[in-house]
């Protein structure tokens, strides 16, 4: 099960009149960032998820962010620099010296998610069209193109020379980016 670190109760999460920012932390400053993002009276969103971890004598239940190293807040862009002078905040994510915002609905479906009680974990980014490779199986190693048809995970392989292809179907979990 997954849980989440708001700062606003639930009626008024989505009632900022300022898009969501991704704030980038110092590595493992996720949870005090937000501490501290909720005490200077933000709203704030941390989505983690629980993993387990074997000790030499116990195994540990702990929560994890989701997105290593991010938080996500809403402000006020002209007014950035109560969040910059945060602890263990490093920057605003953005292009150039200009942070980029956050659609809302991405934000609103990483809750749906988190809140339905699936499952749900990090994974690499991977688009449709990108080159990947088999981690793991009987094609372990091979290169690809990565490919999705229906709701099922296929690589494709080409013969450039004769312009033919056969694509596989592969669990997610195999692959990697090449």
């Amino acid at each position: 099960m997954s849980s989440t670190a708001w700062a606003a109760p639930v009626a008024e999460r989505w009632s900022s009149p300022y898009p969501w920012y991704a704030v980038r932390t110092r590595s493992n400053h996720e949870k005090l960032t937000s501490a501290v993002l909720a005490g200077k009276g933000y709203e704030h969103y941390c989505p983690t998820y629980r993993v387990r971890r074997r000790w030499s004598d116990r195994v540990v239940v702990t929560e994890l962010p989701i997105f290593s190293g991010y938080v996500f807040c809403r402000f006020d862009v002209k007014q950035r620099l109560p969040i910059l002078t945060t602890p263990g905040v490093v920057s605003v994510v953005g292009f150039g010296l200009e942070p980029a915002p956050i659609d809302d609905s991405e934000i609103a479906a990483i809750q749906t998610v988190l809140e339905s009680g699936l499952t749900a974990e990090p994974c690499p980014f991977l688009k449709e069209g990108q080159r990947i490779r088999v981690k793991h199986g009987a094609l372990e190693g091979l290169e690809g193109i990565l490919l999705k048809k229906k709701s099922e995970w296929r690589m494709v392989i080409s013969v450039t020379m004769l312009q033919r292809s056969l694509a596989v179907e592969l669990d997610r979990e195999w692959i990697a980016s090449a």
